[in-house]
């Protein structure tokens, strides 16, 4: 029987792996993309797995790996505008 951790790694692991089939399929593999499409699913499957009425304290580690991710996003969000304006 797993664990709800280790079903969230396991789900994570098949939202990554569809992400690159869907990127390879589309033929737009990039580094952005990828990152953005498994933010987007990790962020998803965590609120999704967790209950609602209790704060796990497994919580608290995701939370700082949703930190750096939220950090990492913004940098290529501002990465992206100042490509389109041309700075």
């Amino acid at each position: 029987m797993l664990t709800r951790s280790q079903r969230l790694v396991y789900i994570f692991g098949g939202w990554i792996f569809v992400v690159l089939a869907l990127l390879a399929l589309f033929d737009s593999i990039s580094y952005e993309y990828f990152f953005v499409l498994c933010l987007i699913g990790f962020l998803v499957i965590v609120e999704l797995s967790g209950p609602f009425t209790v704060r796990p304290a497994w919580r608290s580690r995701v939370n700082i790996v949703i930190i750096l991710g939220v950090i990492v996003f913004s940098f290529i969000v501002v990465e992206k505008v100042l490509a389109i304006l041309g700075i």
